[in-house]
């Protein structure tokens, strides 16, 4: 197999029907574009989907940091870096640039990835995929100089703020939940009026358990402080039917104020 370079770039096009009131992409949009990237790339270079369901292995994400300046406009072309940093025997982490062709930097994410065996669903070893194939893409001088993923922290006095149903179109091609979905439905949580003021400067979210066709999910919002007003995290549940009720993942959501 060619030995292709460590960084992948892809372009996409913010459509219009992918974009919000304001004329900027979705958030949620952006997520997708920034996984199928990560599936591009790791698909070229031999380590991705296309072979992993062959020997019954899939990726599956664990954490996602969007950190944006600013979002792509309607019809703008715009393209989504991505490369690998890091590999232990479970997991990796991997990074994304959205840049245009001009250079402007909308904004970075950092990502961290489980392979794991679709019977057990439980974490497999990747350096046994290939003989440690991904080793050979790690790239650690290229720039993300946003933060770490935080600890996103509940006290257990949280608010339920909306429970939904989950449908056909909630699930994804590894039978769970889709991972970006979360991120709609949470920042479904505030009103027009609230977005015609504020810009997602930063989304976090850690995923703790999947959830599947049919589960409520709960979202719960951490109580905020006022010097934390425009920051707030979140703990989503999924309620099974057998009316367990069980924590899917943690998220945070940090807006800046648009003047």
């Amino acid at each position: 197999m060619e030995k292709l370079s460590k960084i992948g770039r892809y372009q996409f096009l913010a459509e219009p029907f992918h974009c919000d009131f304001t004329n900027h992409l979705f958030m949620g949009h952006l997520g997708n574009h920034m996984l199928n990237a990560a599936d591009f790339h790791s698909n070229e270079r031999g380590y991705g989907m296309n072979y992993l369901n062959t020997i019954n292995k899939t990726w599956v994400l664990s954490r996602l940091a969007i950190e944006m300046y600013d979002m792509p406009k309607a019809y703008e072309k715009f393209y989504v870096e991505t490369w690998v940093d890091s590999v232990m025997k479970y997991f990796t982490s991997r990074n994304f640039k959205v840049v245009n062709e001009e250079g402007h930097v909308y904004g970075y994410g950092k990502s961290i990835w489980a392979m794991i065996d679709m019977d057990t669903r439980q974490p497999t070893d990747i350096f046994a995929v290939r003989e440690g194939l991904i080793n050979e893409y790690i790239e650690t001088s290229y720039e993300c100089p946003i933060e770490k993923f935080s600890r996103v922290k509940v006290t257990g006095e949280e608010e339920l703020l909306r429970s939904i149903n989950t449908y056909y179109n909630d699930v994804d091609v590894n039978g769970h939940i889709n991972s970006v979905k979360y991120i709609e439905h949470l920042l479904d949580l505030w009103d027009l009026d609230w977005y015609r003021t504020h810009f997602i400067k930063r989304f976090e979210i850690a995923y703790v358990a999947e959830a599947h066709h049919g589960d409520q999910l709960n979202f719960y919002r951490e109580h905020r402080e006022k010097e934390r007003e425009n920051d707030f995290n979140f703990k989503i549940t999924k309620t099974t039917n057998d009316n367990a009720e069980v924590e899917t993942c943690r998220c945070r959501v940090l807006f800046s104020s648009i003047l």
